[in-house]
């Protein structure tokens, strides 16, 4: 099945490559743009150190996200049926209509949640009540919807455990659930907060994919490997035109969906450990800000020059590709780490 695998991989990042310049180009004229403004914090206070730095980035189009979604969706529906239909072998670890239904719940349910915001915050609607998507009520919108997709897991599939290596499952219970959506809703959130760089985020989780693609591949789950080839091309072809110098940006809608299906992956496989290990560049950068807010709040200091850490290297004098490219260095250790454990 690899070679199958491979094909689609590239598959997905040929049909992906062919949309994303009109893409940008429908983006520029919807006027769906970063704005040259002065942004504010958590308190409404000013953020001069990320306006330095992001001021040149003003310009431009943001919601990349939305078509990966849309290429890995209309993709998955068109080949799914046929590779059904054409007697190639086809394994799960649950019932496969029922697996399939969790990983594009997250994936689309997440991304229409990040579009609404992105379509708030870039158009300057007024921000008010509910309809303005405050943090408070979009951290809610967030925890329902893991808390959804976390009880299909539970009822659906009967998963209620989570594997640690070398010791073997341990059964939660109904608090599986619970436990569940705190993962898929910081792993949302720390891929948020590090979509801030070019290239960042989206090279990190492309080598962390190729990760779980491998452990995917090794549990015989044709749904989660056929899902990953291709979110992994679409991906690809996304980030030659988001690297530094970035054309185009995820935003919220990508990087929402992105960071809650990568956990809800890692929840299907059973492999939180190498989630932790391998999303471990996601997990510093949200809780830099984590912490960063926390002290604002209750001892009115800050223990970062700047969150999220990104910025505090910017501040120190680190250059943008050196962060990026650094990060990336750091994922792929990282991800032989987790696979080691993984495979185990």
């Amino acid at each position: 099945m690899a070679h199958l695998y491979l094909g689609l991989l590239l598959f997905s990042f040929f049909t992906t490559s062919i949309l994303v310049i009109p893409f940008i180009n429908i983006l520029y004229r919807l006027k769906f743009q970063r704005r040259c403004q002065k942004t504010l914090d958590f308190q409404n206070h000013r953020t001069p150190i990320f306006d330095k730095f992001h001021h040149d980035k003003s310009g431009t189009p943001v919601g990349g996200g939305l078509l990966i979604i849309l290429s890995v969706v209309i993709l998955f529906s068109f080949l799914f049926p046929i590779l059904t239909f054409s007697r190639i072998f086809i394994s799960s670890n649950f019932r496969l209509n029922h697996e399939i239904e969790v990983i594009f719940f997250t994936f689309i349910s997440f991304g229409i949640l990040g579009l609404y915001d992105d379509i708030f915050k870039f158009f300057g609607f007024k921000k008010s009540g509910f309809f303005g998507l405050r943090l408070k009520y979009k951290l809610f919108l967030q925890i329902l919807l893991a808390v959804i997709a976390s009880s299909l897991m539970f009822f659906r599939l009967g998963i209620n455990f989570i594997y640690l290596p070398f010791i073997g499952a341990i059964n939660l219970g109904l608090f599986f659930i619970p436990i569940s959506a705190v993962i898929i809703t910081s792993f949302a959130n720390f891929f948020n907060i590090s979509d801030g760089l070019d290239g960042l985020s989206g090279g990190i989780l492309m080598i962390s994919l190729f990760a779980f693609w491998i452990l995917a591949g090794s549990s015989m789950d044709t749904p989660i490997s056929l899902f990953i080839s291709l979110w992994i091309g679409a991906l690809i072809a996304f980030l030659y035109f988001n690297i530094f110098p970035a054309r185009i940006w995820l935003g919220d809608v990508g990087s929402l969906s992105f960071g809650a299906t990568f956990a809800v992956i890692a929840l299907l496989l059973g492999k939180i450990v190498p989630l932790i290990i391998v999303g471990l560049p996601f997990i510093v950068e949200g809780l830099s800000s984590a912490i960063q807010m926390v002290s604002k709040i209750y001892f009115k200091k800050r223990v970062f020059p700047a969150a999220p850490i990104h910025l505090t290297l910017q501040k120190i004098g680190w250059e943008e590709p050196k962060i990026v490219f650094r990060a990336w260095l750091a994922t792929i250790i990282l991800a032989i780490f987790g696979l080691w454990l993984g495979l185990n």
